[in-house]
């Protein structure tokens, strides 16, 4: 059986959304010829520019410039234009936590963060459930 939602195709039964939101993002990568690397998590990150070698830990808090997109290219938050915004590492979704300590203070990158380490099968405001995530993101302090 497949439902359709604005942003994604999905099985019940037949294949597992993990695996349908990893088939999206190499395709988004393929399609915008992407350098990115992906983590055991399922996380996707591209490093724009790595920042240094100190990375924030799960109890800092951080200090970062971001714009969050669906891959549809809908931008659904974003941090107000050149200013940035403080936030606790550990309290944000699981994409943000596991991909933000890949840069240091300075780093810069895009979280390709599939639904399950965002808002799975919730529809957060704007984000449709089941939402793969591109968060762009600019490390500046921890």
């Amino acid at each position: 059986m497949l439902f359709l939602t604005t942003s994604l195709v999905f099985s019940c039964g037949e294949e597992d959304q993990s695996e349908i939101d990893r088939d999206l993002i190499l395709s988004y990568i393929n399609d915008n010829n992407l350098q990115a690397e992906e983590d055991a998590s399922g996380l996707f990150y591209t490093i724009d520019a790595p920042g240094g070698e100190e990375k924030p830990q799960l109890t800092d808090s951080v200090e970062i410039t971001y714009r969050g997109t669906l891959l549809s290219g809908l931008q659904f938050d974003a941090s107000p234009a050149d200013n940035t915004v403080t936030f606790l590492l550990d309290d944000l979704i699981l994409g943000w936590e596991i991909g933000i300590p890949k840069y240091g203070r300075g780093g810069a990158g895009t979280l390709l963060v599939p639904s399950a380490l965002g808002y799975g099968s919730q529809r957060v405001g704007p984000i449709p459930p089941y939402s793969v995530k591109e968060i762009a993101i600019e490390i500046d302090d921890f």
